[in-house]
């Protein structure tokens, strides 16, 4: 199955466990895991992790609901649980097939089966429709998401991603697979965020640097010795490298709002802007910083939170 966090909107992030699938049980009975896998066994799988989500039954009307899908793994911080999200809405994200402490099957992944897992996802938590926000690799199967199963986006958030075929793709990560670890984390960074690539940049930061390189490799050791790890990497990437909706974006009629870093080496501006292009009535803004320009521009997440509460200006 699939492992997931759900956060109410609280700053109580520790709060005594509930079970979200209300329509198994409010506490997991002894045979649950069963129950959810017999119900729902098409697109999760193996495991799932359910953490701070009390009063979320009490919560989920009278706040907004947000889904994050990412390409991360949860167990890293800062997670979008430590965001300026985390106070305006109750929160859906997990690791998606391939990462994390999801299950790494070693079959062909596509973007339309990471869809597929998020509509069942939400089908398992009842949540009928949500904002969704993705990032990066997530904004890949946000769109998808929201091509196949329109009725389940309320509002859309793309962030530093891109959407393949003629709207140009991101940085082709599958090709770092082979790369010694200190070699991928020096490419990582300067890849995520083009300033490091010039050298008046980098010369008057190389402590800051150097400190991105150890975090860097520190963050890639979580996890490293459990089975199917780079089994389930390369199976997203090789998803990731396939993705394409460009043609297909003008379908989308939602609220939308494009976002990314002036800086991005990763999902650089000119994919965003096809993108923008793509989609009629799209909303498209750029801030500093890189592929991470969401923890380095102080003003990008407040502009989300303006946009998912229909308070643009």
């Amino acid at each position: 199955m699939i492992a997931l966090d759900i956060c109410p909107p609280t700053s109580d992030n520790n709060s005594k466990k509930r079970s979200l699938f209300r329509d198994i049980a409010i506490a997991p009975s002894p045979n649950f895991y069963e129950i959810l896998q017999e119900k729902y066994s098409c697109h999760l799988y193996l495991f799932v992790i359910c953490k701070c989500i009390m009063r979320f039954v009490a919560l989920v009307n009278a706040y907004s609901v947000l889904v994050v899908l990412t390409g991360g793994d949860l167990r890293r911080s800062p997670t979008i649980f430590d965001s300026p999200l985390a106070p305006h809405f109750e929160i859906l994200a997990y690791d998606q097939r391939g990462l994390g402490q999801t299950s790494k099957p070693d079959i062909p992944y596509t973007i339309a089966d990471y869809a597929a897992d998020a509509d069942s996802l939400l089908n398992a938590v009842g949540w009928e429709s949500a904002h969704v926000m993705g990032i990066s690799f997530g904004g890949m199967v946000a769109q998808e998401l929201a091509l196949r199963y329109p009725h389940r986006v309320e509002r859309l958030v793309l962030a530093c991603t891109s959407s393949g075929g003629a709207g140009g793709s991101s940085y082709p990560l599958h090709e770092l697979l082979n790369l010694a670890s200190e070699e991928l984390a020096h490419r990582q960074i300067t890849i995520a965020d083009t300033r490091w690539q010039e050298e008046a940049w980098l010369s008057s930061r190389t402590a800051q640097f150097h400190d991105l390189v150890k975090l860097t490799l520190a963050a890639a050791q979580e996890g490293v010795d459990e089975p199917s790890r780079e089994i389930g990497r390369r199976r997203q990437l090789e998803a990731r490298a396939a993705h394409d909706t460009h043609n297909r974006l003008s379908q989308l009629h939602l609220p939308v709002y494009i976002c990314g870093g002036h800086h991005d080496g990763i999902s650089p501006p000119a994919n965003l802007e096809a993108i923008h292009k793509q989609i009629p009535g799209s909303y498209l803004e750029f801030f500093q910083g890189g592929h991470r320009f969401l923890y380095q521009d102080p003003q990008a997440f407040k502009r989300v939170i303006a946009f998912l509460q229909n308070k643009f200006e």
